[in-house]
């Protein structure tokens, strides 16, 4: 799978069902040529709807599953509501 078929897919949370966005970069690990972490576009409240949000990184061992359309991921903690 190249990192352009990685954009193309949506990324979902499995704990609330919620949509995070699209894959916007990736981590690796150069040493083992292996993927360390998908990133995902910040959350978005009102609070930081004018500042610059930060990237939320999902770390392998939390993607859940790779389909064709989307990235199942568990990423309780990682954004807050």
């Amino acid at each position: 799978m190249t990192f352009s078929d990685l954009k193309r897919k949506e990324v979902i949370n499995v704990c609330d069902g919620r949509r995070m966005g699209g894959v916007c970069d990736i981590l690796l690990d150069v040493e083992s040529c292996r993927l360390d972490a998908i990133v995902v576009p910040g959350c978005i409240s009102l609070w930081n709807f004018f500042s610059k949000s930060k990237n939320i990184v999902i770390p392998w061992n939390r993607i859940r599953k790779l389909g064709d359309d989307v990235i199942l991921v568990d990423a309780s903690g990682l954004c807050p509501r």
